[in-house]
């Protein structure tokens, strides 16, 4: 979550009325950016990872668990904590957003959508060393250790995607009436969401631009005793407060789908984030892409959402969920209606997949790009006649298609080429599995990409574990100058089915076969090798059938490699490890680092089970669940605690990263 911006905020009449306007300026200063700081160069990679809390309390004597809508007083307690202002910690600077001038600051804590969730990232970005890789997963414990030490006794920050009872009747604490005028839902009321003035405004222009409220339907896990055809028994027809209650009366809430109807059943949702700085541009722009299609990979390895609203859904991750809780499209630009006020039928929501690629890469073929691409064809000739390459004008016209949903009055008064707030209104509210950041202006930051698509895990150990997984791979990338590209489609197909439940077992992805290439030189960011010294370089041509380049394969083979097959995938994990080799790092360091990639190569081999799998297996062996797909209170309760536990286990000596029971 970026800084918070206060203002004067428009609804949506007015706001639309001055879309073009704030489009048109954000361009200007991104032109502005891009003269400034297309050269920048960095000494040295910077990273940093972004987890998110829910707040749980307790309520013992009735054996229930809320969430707990304390955020304000949390955060309040932990920014008067004078032994963590002494250490330039938590809470963010008003200026940078970041701690500073300190060697070892404290965590920084920031707010998020809902008033139940707390963010915490590192009191300073991670370097390039890898005994700086063994510091994150005590970082993250300090963090917990930290937060929890500022909440009330019967609270807990755990970190679950999100709360199994969320929009079910007597979910949070304190208690408000629901539907409210901003999300006019049924099943959560405003007070839900950070009550800064940029969170009820972004969910009600979303609302109202598209005509309706948003249509949240996941569909629910048939079980035994699962009724058939399922009707969600919490949604109420006969409701007359908002003209929006006529949604669910119209077709919203489909049969055996579990229906939700506001943005916090997806922003809601807890996440694992990790943002790179880049040497340079160029640098930059080859880890977005060759990071791309390991999304998909990446969410259904951190698969851990498999419960919305009180019942088992048949998904296992929350991503598409989130895109819904934000889609802003109008029945004409989802292809309801004829096209006539709006500009384009667009294929995705704001909150999706990606679909651009953007390095100078002779290695990207244009067959990897989306032939339906919707750009503001208008936007992206002034970005090429104000000196930005066609590729990066492309993705950035690609994102303008939108409009700015959230605009405040103060900002429309004059043109300010020294700031970003126009650009960023844009940028930050396309929410895409990477994203590619350029430099903020006046600062020393580099060009930064956020790997977004991860789910948050239970213990800090699997967070560390996969956090450092994905520094080590973009490591190996730049050094080895791996080459991942296939069809930008096939990345957003693979996104779809990282959501069919048990996918990291079950289901196959489409994944280039072939990750070197004739073009394999040195790029100077790495060490120099060319090639994993236990990899001999084999040539792709880049001249034959781009579907010869790739096919599908196993999670487990992507992960671990194709052993069985003669030249095939050699495995990120291997690939990861031959990088390690070319670096000669000592044993100790090489141990340490060793026990976090045998937790990704098990989840993949399916040793270790996904949260999701975890979740699952313990509701089916609870003695309160009737096979029927509820999730009911004591259930929720139990789950709770039990993650609690591991997680206050996993703090003790030799005790976590063999505890979860997630074992075929």
């Amino acid at each position: 979550m970026g800084l918070l911006a206060i203002g004067t905020p428009l609804e949506w009449p007015e706001a639309k009325k001055v879309a073009g306007h704030v489009r048109s300026w954000g361009i200007e200063q991104l032109l502005a950016i891009w003269r400034n700081a297309k050269g920048k160069e960095r000494d040295a990679l910077l990273w940093g990872d972004e987890v998110e809390y829910l707040v749980v309390c307790y309520d013992e004597d009735n054996h229930k668990v809320r969430l707990s809508l304390r955020q304000a007083d949390i955060l309040a307690a932990l920014a008067t904590d004078e032994k963590l202002l002494q250490q330039g910690g938590g809470v963010p600077d008003v200026q940078t957003g970041d701690a500073q001038g300190h060697a070892n600051p404290a965590p920084v804590f920031h707010p998020e959508f809902g008033r139940f969730m707390l963010e915490a990232t590192p009191g300073k970005p991670w370097g390039i060393g890898f005994k700086d890789l063994l510091d994150v997963e005590p970082n993250m414990k300090w963090r917990r250790k930290i937060a929890k030490e500022h909440m009330a006794e019967t609270e807990f920050p755990i970190t679950l995607t999100t709360f199994p009872r969320l929009g079910s009747p007597d979910c949070i604490a304190p208690s408000f009436p629901v539907s409210g005028p901003k999300l006019r839902s049924q099943f959560v009321p405003d007070e839900i969401a950070n009550p800064h003035i940029r969170f009820p405004t972004l969910a009600a222009n979303i609302r109202s631009r598209r005509g309706r409220k948003v249509q949240v339907n996941v569909p629910i896990f048939k079980d035994e005793n699962t009724p058939w055809p399922w009707k969600d028994p919490t949604v109420n027809y006969d409701l007359h407060n908002w003209p929006e209650d006529d949604d669910v009366r119209n077709g919203a809430a489909p049969d055996n789908f579990i229906h939700m109807d506001a943005m916090a059943f997806g922003m809601g949702s807890c996440c694992l984030q990790i943002t790179f700085q880049a040497k340079n541009i160029e640098e930059g722009r080859k880890m977005y892409d060759q990071l791309t299609p390991l999304g998909p990979i990446l969410l259904a390895l951190t698969a851990a959402t498999p419960i919305y609203k009180g019942f088992l859904a048949d998904t296992d991750v929350r991503w598409n969920q989130i895109s819904r809780a934000v889609d802003d499209r109008t029945p004409e630009e989802l292809g309801e209606k004829p096209l006539k006020n709006d500009r384009w039928r667009l294929p995705k929501s704001r909150y999706a997949s990606n679909s651009t690629y953007i390095s100078q890469d002779p290695r990207l073929r244009p067959e990897y790009l989306d032939p339906d691409l919707i750009v503001d064809e208008d936007l992206k000739q002034r970005l090429i006649d104000g000196g930005m390459d066609n590729l990066l004008a492309t993705h950035f016209a690609h994102l303008f298609i939108r409009d700015p949903i959230v605009v405040f009055n103060e900002d429309l008064k004059e043109l300010d080429l020294t700031k970003a707030d126009h650009f960023e209104n844009l940028q930050s509210t396309n929410w895409q599995h990477m994203r590619f950041k350029p430099p903020p202006p006046g600062s020393d930051i580099g060009w930064r990409v956020e790997f977004r698509p991860m789910e948050i895990q239970i213990t800090d150990f699997e967070n560390a574990a996969f956090s450092i997984f994905i520094v080590l791979i973009t490591r190996a990338i730049l050094s080895f100058n791996l080459n991942f590209y296939m069809p930008i489609t096939r990345v957003s197909e693979n996104m779809e089915t990282a959501h069919i439940r048990d996918a990291v077992s079950t289901q196959k992805f489409w994944f280039r076969k072939n990750p070197f290439s004739s073009h394999n030189k040195s790029n100077g960011s790495g060490t120099g090798t060319n090639t994993p010294a236990e990899q001999p370089s084999r040539p792709s041509t880049p001249t034959g059938p781009v579907e010869d380049e790739y096919e599908q394969m196993t999670i487990n083979e992507v992960i671990n490699g194709q052993t069985a097959t003669d030249g095939g995938f050699p495995g990120l994990i291997p690939l990861v490890e031959s990088y390690l080799n070319s670096m000669n790092v000592d044993v100790e360091t090489r141990c340490d680092i060793a026990t976090y990639l045998d937790l990704i190569r098990k989840r993949a081999n399916g040793t270790y089970w996904t949260a999701a799998k975890w979740i699952r297996e313990f509701v089916n062996s609870h003695p309160e669940y009737k096979k029927d797909s509820v999730v009911g209170d004591g259930i929720t309760y139990d789950l709770v605690k039990q993650v609690e536990r591991i997680t206050e286990m996993e703090g003790r000596d030799g005790v976590g990263k063999e505890m979860l029971g997630r074992r075929r």
